[in-house]
């Protein structure tokens, strides 16, 4: 099967947080409050996909007020945090959504993401995840975490759907 025919079944993304939605660093004030840095590129990319009528989630080994803001700014749901075994809660998700694992992609960069990315039917890695992600990843991002990776992956499954076209029309004419 070509990569194409892996992502035309793809009715949710979920990603991870920490690596792929920010480069995985974490910050923290002198108040030991948490900052994280989004890209601008990927919350434009998920709104795109919403905006195709696909839904965009979160699952993520951490905890993180900041994940649920930017998740409540760009209007993603489902958003699981604190979950390092991600498995039995992606399956949870894709049965409360009714949609079988040929229907989901699952966004990561390392070890506890491996799982999800074997389960789904379109595993992605970011190109700075690890070894082993990439290698059990049909399809490896050009661009690292948190500089444009899941905009970049959107853009793929929206293009092998024949999608990408329609949504960017309101930005190109």
């Amino acid at each position: 099967m070509s990569l194409d025919d892996f992502c035309r079944p793809i009715e949710l993304i979920l990603s991870d947080v920490d690596g792929v939605l920010t480069d995985g660093g974490i910050w923290y004030d002198n108040q030991g409050v948490e900052l994280k840095s989004f890209h601008i590129r990927d919350g434009l990319g998920i709104k795109l996909w919403q905006r195709a009528g696909f839904r965009f989630g979160i699952l993520t080994a951490r905890t993180s007020h900041i994940v649920k803001l930017r998740a409540q700014e760009l209007g993603i749901d489902p958003v699981r945090q604190g979950f390092e075994n991600k498995l039995p809660v992606a399956e949870e998700i894709l049965r409360e959504l009714k949609l079988s694992p040929e229907q989901a992609c699952y966004i990561g960069d390392d070890l506890t993401d491996l799982p999800v990315i074997r389960y789904v039917g379109l595993g992605v890695a970011v190109a700075d995840a690890a070894a082993e992600v990439r290698a059990a990843a049909k399809c490896v991002t050009q661009l690292p975490g948190g500089r444009g990776a899941v905009r970049e992956a959107i853009e793929v499954i929206l293009k092998a759907k024949s999608r990408w076209d329609d949504v960017i029309q309101r930005y190109v004419n």
